[in-house]
């Protein structure tokens, strides 16, 4: 799980850890979008696309629990709480990866911090959500230059809209695919 747009995300997040944002960090005129990526060895072979979905609709609906949980306790969204929160998630980062460096770039990509911050921002902003998950591409249904990341895989995209017509793309893929190419 990640969230690409913003692109500056974990910088916001760190910068809002280290106590030099408040919350929210995210407008609500940006667009906000995450992704759950699927595929072991860079694909998902035909049995486990099932699977995947399952998995798929797992997180939509943690997401809506959450995005519920929020709204029904603002409180929640506090910058204080939503820092404590973030900062207790960073040490437990830190232990699991004790010796380890970039801890800072690990606790700002992480995938519940990134998962709440997402949920948080719907809530706060009330705003509407839509995911769209993509079956396991072939070949030609993605850039040349990132068929060695995404053939065979599986894709959940989701942003802060209350349905695609909503989204700022024409085409949602291309934002994630000009992230993904930035990405390396």
């Amino acid at each position: 799980m990640g969230v690409f747009m913003p692109p500056d995300i974990t910088n916001r997040i760190s910068q809002f850890i280290a106590g030099k944002l408040d919350f929210p960090f995210v407008r609500i005129d940006e667009t906000m979008a995450a992704f759950y990526l699927f595929g072991k060895e860079y694909m998902v072979p035909e049995p486990e696309v099932r699977d995947a979905e399952d998995i798929a609709k797992k997180s939509v609906e943690q997401v809506a629990k959450d995005v519920r949980l929020y709204t029904t306790t603002p409180n929640r969204m506090d910058s204080s709480f939503t820092r404590e929160n973030y900062t207790k998630r960073s040490l437990q980062i830190a232990v699991d990866n004790a010796g380890s460096g970039e801890i800072g770039r690990r606790v700002a990509g992480d995938p519940a911090i990134l998962s709440d911050c997402f949920a948080q921002h719907i809530a706060y902003h009330h705003q509407g959500y839509y995911f769209e998950l993509f079956q396991p591409f072939k070949g030609n249904q993605v850039p040349e230059r990132l068929r060695h990341k995404l053939e065979g895989r599986m894709l959940l995209l989701g942003f802060n809209a209350k349905n695609r017509d909503a989204i700022p793309y024409q085409n949602i893929l291309a934002p994630f695919y000009d992230w993904m190419q930035t990405m390396g």
